[in-house]
């Protein structure tokens, strides 16, 4: 019997004022710029031709804008585990500032004062992977570049801190699915910007 393995795709937020500055954007709930807003409608772009089962979005408006401009904001589900990292005494700050303090810190390790360890991301993270792969179906999630990249970890049935190797840029397309059976999840696609605006 043949298959059809499920692909997941994953869609960071466009860019905010934050993104551009570097500064940690936790639960700090920032618009899109008009650069942002663009690349999130080309990202409309990227995903024509594709049908998902479900469509789910983090609450913050930097993720449900970009789903929205992307013309999926009608189909999508909002789920409060998408939302980013909370960076709790980090918020606001940038990691340039935060090493001056603390020199040998890691986000994926450490996690935040304050805020949450890498290991209640990863139960967040778990908890959406159980909701994705029991859709039958395609499925796509907006959310932010730290939590997507835990998202991943775990997917692939990795600890959470492994995260710290897949870097994303905003408004990017990434897809996780599977190679030939459901016990070897793998990534399909990482990190394409092609359709987005420099």
């Amino acid at each position: 019997m043949n298959q059809v393995l499920q692909i997941v795709y994953l869609a960071r937020h466009g860019e905010t004022a934050w993104t551009l500055s570097g500064q940690y954007t936790g639960l700090t709930d920032l618009p899109l710029t008009e650069r942002g807003e663009r690349n999130a409608r080309r990202l409309a772009e990227r995903l024509r031709g594709l049908s998902f089962a479900k469509v789910f979005t983090s609450p913050l408006q930097r993720a449900r804008r970009t789903c929205e401009l992307a013309g999926c904001g009608a189909a999508a589900e909002i789920d409060q585990d998408l939302v980013e990292w909370n960076y709790g005494d980090y918020e606001g700050r940038r990691s340039a500032d935060v090493h001056r303090e603390r020199p040998d810190w890691q986000l994926f390790r450490d996690g935040c004062p304050g805020g949450e360890s890498p290991n209640e991301v990863g139960t967040r993270a778990d908890r959406v992977v159980k909701r994705v792969r029991a859709v039958q179906g395609d499925v796509l999630v907006f959310s932010s570049a730290h939590f997507l990249r835990v998202f991943a970890a775990r997917w692939l049935g990795l600890d959470a801190a492994f995260g710290r190797y897949f870097v994303l840029s905003t408004a990017s397309v990434s897809a996780l699915g599977y190679e030939h059976n459901l016990s070897e999840p793998v990534i399909r696609l990482w990190d394409d910007t092609r359709h987005v605006e420099s």
